[in-house]
This record gives C-alpha cells, structure tokens and sequence, in this order.
C-alpha cells in the first residue's frame, strides 16, 4: 500500500513538474497547476497568496472556490486577515500544517455571505525559493478536517516545485523587461537629441522630457523636478496621457525632504505612494493616484552653478524593479547631458549675438559715425565763413541748426555704438553705468549694498537696463544728475535707476506701448524671470527699479 502511495507522490510531483514548464506566463501557470494538483490528490478548492516584502498580500490563483468567498468579485479573498497570513508576516510559517479552521471561510457562516460546500478547514504550504518567502498555497476538501503527515509532505514538494518555478518565471520577466527598457532607451534619447534643437528653455526642455517619457514607456508617471536656490519646483508633468507644465508648483517641505535624500543619495531612490502623491497631487486630482502606488525618483546633476534636479516616474502595482531603476538612471545621465547640450547651444547663440553686435558697433563707428563727425566739422566751417561777411548770410542760422542737429547725431551715435558693445563691464557693472553716464553729460552718484558675483547674461541684462534708464533721464528728465544703486542679496539682484526731474505725464510708459526702449528694458527682465517697475511723479521725479533672481551660489 505504501508502495502505491510513494508512486502516486512521484507521479503527482512529475505531472506539476511538467505543468509548471508548460507556460511563461505566471497566472495562466499557477492556475493550471491548482488545478492539476487538487485532480491528482482527490481535493477540491484550492488558491494561492504572493505575499510581497511590506506584508501585502494578493490572490493570484484560484480554483473551485465556495460562492461564499466568490462574493462581490472574491471581496473575501481580497480583504481582511487571516491566521495563515499572520503567521506567514510573523515568520512563523515555515512548512506545510494543518490549519484547525479558517477565519475567511468562519465569517462566511457568521454573516451567510452563502455555500461553503461544507468546507471548514484546509492545510497551509508556503511558498518559498531558497530563503525567499513568497507566498501561500491553501488546498481544501468538503469535511475534511485533517491532512495527514504523508498528504502534508506531498503539498511541501509541490510548494517548492511551485516556489522555484515563480522565482525563475520572476526572473525571466525582470530580464525581458531590462531588455524592453534598455531597447527603448536609446528609441527616446534619439528623439531627444532631435528635440533639443527645439527648445530655447529649460520649460521646454522639461516639457519636451516628459512627453517623450509618456511616449516611449509605460510609466503612468513622470516629472522634471528643479532646484533652484534652494526651492524645489514641478516644471512639467506628464499624468494620465496629459502633459503639462507647473513652472510655479512649489513642493511641500515634506517633498523637499524626499528630493534632498535623493540627490544625497546620488542614485535613484524609491519612493512610497505616501512620498510620491505629494508631488503627485500638484499635478492631477486625487483619484489619478489609482494609476499607481510607487515610484522612483533619479537625480539630475547639472553642472549649473546652483541647480540641480530630479526625475520622478510613478509604476503600477507590481512596485519597483531594479530594471527600472537602473533605466531611470540611465535616463537622468541622458537628459542631464542633454540639458548641457541645451545650456551650449544657448552659450553659442549668445556668443554669435555678441559678435553681430560688435560687427554692426564696429560698421557704424567706421562710417556712419565718421561721416556725422565730418558733417559737423563741415557745417562748423560753413558758419564761420557766413559769420565772417559784413552782412550776415541767410544761411548762417540754417548752417547753425544743421552743426547742432549733426553734433546730436552723433551724440545719439555713439551711445548707440556704446550699447551694441559694451565696455567697461570688466571693471564691474556700476562704474561701467557711471563711465556710461557720464559720457551723456550726467553726474551719477552709485549705491552698492552686498557683495556676489553676477551671471554673465544678469550683468549684460542690467547694464542694457541701467543704459536705457540714464537715456530716459537725460532725454526727458531736463536735470544733471542721477543716482544709480545696486543690492545684492543671495536670491535676487535689485538695481535701481533714480533721478528728481520731470516725472508723471511728460514721461513714456512701458505699458502704453510709447516707448520702444522702455518695453525692451520689461522684456529684458522678464526673459531672466524678473520684473520691472517704473514709478514717475512730478514733484518726486522718477524711479525705474530691476530686480531679478540669482541662481544659488556662496556668498
């Protein structure tokens, strides 16, 4: 007799064997092989639990379960505990035993959910490969109570059968999705080294990043993330099959707590769907969270003195994997490089501007300049020699008015040839104001509160801004003098152009659109993420006040 049963054990564990080679797909696999095992041990019903490192467990099989626990789409094999589960999260389960009752199939009865084909009890078998715990097998017949040791130790063959063969099936998925991502990879850094030549901003740049993000993976989720004096901002967003852009969606302290550990870790970081709905519900309504409940966030180490940044991806259910991982940090070295890329082409763009300029400042010195200067010296001849006749000429006054009108001329040139070529900046932005100044006939007294370094492209901002001011005063301000102050603080630079003449109605507005120069000067601003602000009175004269952010850097 036992000869029999020893045969029917082999036959049992050869017939699962084989059905567990039968498939790579692991529900179809697990499913089949229930079955198959319950046929061949004369059971009923039996299901499976994958229980994951967090203690959360998830029904992934199931087979010829009593209404009771099919109820409201399987709710009982979805919610609540039981003492195989507990005892499973304690540790305490380590092979195969009789459970005396279940709990699942006692508040079945307790609250006639309906039929449990008389079944009280059934055996617990974990599921395991090597020292991994992954899960439980849960096998029942109507009235039987009691599983003997032989009928326990099959159900342990079987569980290891079972444990190996969704550990191998585990990692056959972790290894085709690693070649699925890889694959995509370089699908989306081609298409962003395309797009780069698009953007003229880091906004587009951003935007551009997360769409071809929600383009070429699965993620449901992912932002660009950036740190800029010390203040963490969503710049765009892509959720749900839309993109977005946040430029002004500051994160929480909480969320800036996440971003700090991530680029301290220097590696991509996992997030929990605690840490990553903070950053998730700036972007979509709450009810979006259902399309996931992880994520990885990777740090996007750019070598702009005072910004960093932060690529956040949300994933489904299955939690992070270390294929994704390892992708997300491939893609943050990628669009960081890219980012570098962008910040070049902006360098170069900026250079080829600097260099027309000269070009044209170099042009108008050589002809026109000269040509205004020779017609002055002309018409100043001319009066002199009408001046000299007994009778003075008719002409003498036109030549008059014409030396004048040819002297502001080139007054008018050369400050115009000044501001196509900046000089003096070396020395530093306030005595090239100054030097500036005075060559328009004004006496200007300097204010500097702090001391930092500025951006290139700040100074060159703020010396075309302060030019145009000193224009405005000498133009229409009808007084000698004007004060000129600069404050320096760690996230912003204020400067200041003040004079005590005309103000109010005999002054151009930026905003009636009357004056070129003063629109210029507001676009100038704003293009660097500041503002400006004219204040004109008649009594107190005029105020024209620049104040622009700083990146971060030591004071």
């Amino acid at each position: 007799m036992s000869e029999e049963v020893g045969m029917q054990e082999m036959v049992t564990l050869k017939t699962i064997a084989e059905t567990l080679n039968t498939s790579n797909d692991l529900n179809l696999m697990l499913d089949t092989v229930v079955g198959k095992l319950l046929e061949l041990t004369g059971l009923t019903a039996g299901w499976m639990f994958l229980i994951n490192e967090r203690g959360e467990y998830t029904c992934v099989s199931d087979y010829n379960l009593p209404p009771a626990l099919l109820r409201k789409n399987k709710e009982p094999m979805r919610t609540g505990t039981c003492w195989c589960v507990n005892r499973f999260k304690d540790g305490q389960l380590n092979h195969a035993v009789n459970i005396i009752n279940c709990k699942r199939l006692e508040d079945a009865v307790e609250f006639q959910w309906g039929d449990t084909h008389d079944i009280t009890h059934h055996a617990t078998v974990p599921l395991r490969s090597g020292e991994k715990m992954l899960g439980l097998l849960n096998v029942a017949a109507p009235a039987k109570e009691h599983f003997s040791d032989s009928e326990l130790a099959l159900l342990q063959g079987v569980a290891y059968q079972i444990g190996s063969a969704i550990e191998r099936m585990r990692l056959y998925r972790a290894e085709q999705r690693r070649a699925d991502l890889y694959a995509k990879l370089g699908e989306f850094s081609t298409a962003l080294g395309l797009a780069v030549n698009e953007c003229n901003n880091s906004g587009a740049f951003s935007l551009k990043v997360v769409q071809l993000l929600g383009q070429h993976y699965d993620w449901p989720f992912a932002t660009i993330i950036q740190q800029r004096n010390g203040v963490y901002t969503v710049q765009a967003a892509y959720a749900g099959g839309i993109v977005q852009t946040l430029p002004r969606a500051t994160l929480s302290l909480e969320a800036d707590n996440h971003m700090n550990r991530v680029i301290n870790s220097h590696r991509a970081t996992s997030l929990s769907a605690l840490e990553i709905a903070e950053i998730f519900t700036l972007c979509e309504p709450d009810e979006a969270m259902n399309f996931f409940t992880f994520g990885i966030a990777a740090p996007l180490p750019y070598h702009t003195p005072g910004e960093t940044g932060v690529l956040v991806i949300g994933i489904g259910t299955a939690g992070p994997a270390q294929a994704d991982r390892e992708v997300l940090e491939a893609l943050a070295e990628h669009i960081t490089a890219s980012w570098e890329s962008l910040k070049l082409a902006e360098n170069r763009r900026e250079l080829a501007r600097m260099e027309e300029r000269n070009r044209l400042a170099r042009d108008l010195h050589d002809s026109v300049n000269q040509i205004l200067f020779s017609l002055s010296l002309t018409a100043k001849g001319a009066e002199s020699m009408l001046s000299d006749s007994v009778q003075l000429h008719p002409a003498a006054e036109a030549m008059k008015d014409i030396r004048a009108l040819s002297q502001s001329a080139l007054k008018e040139m050369r400050a115009l040839i000044m501001q196509l070529r900046p000089a003096g900046l070396e020395a530093g932005l306030l005595h090239a104001l100054q030097e500036y100044g005075t060559s328009q006939g004004l006496q200007v007294m300097m204010n500097r509160m702090g001391m930092r370094s500025l951006p290139r492209n700040i100074e060159e901002a703020l010396w075309r801004i302060g030019q145009e001011a000193l224009n405005n005063v000498r133009k229409h301000a009808d007084v000698p003098s004007a004060e000129v102050s600069l404050k320096l603080s760690d996230h912003e630079v204020v400067l200041t152009v003040t004079d005590q003449g005309k103000g109010g109605t005999e002054r151009p507005k930026a905003s009636s659109g009357s004056s070129l120069g003063l629109s210029i000067m507001k676009e100038r601003a704003q293009s660097l993420g500041g503002s400006l602000e004219i204040v004109s009175s008649s009594r107190k004269g005029t105020t024209v006040t620049a104040v622009i952010p700083l990146p971060f850097e030591s004071v």
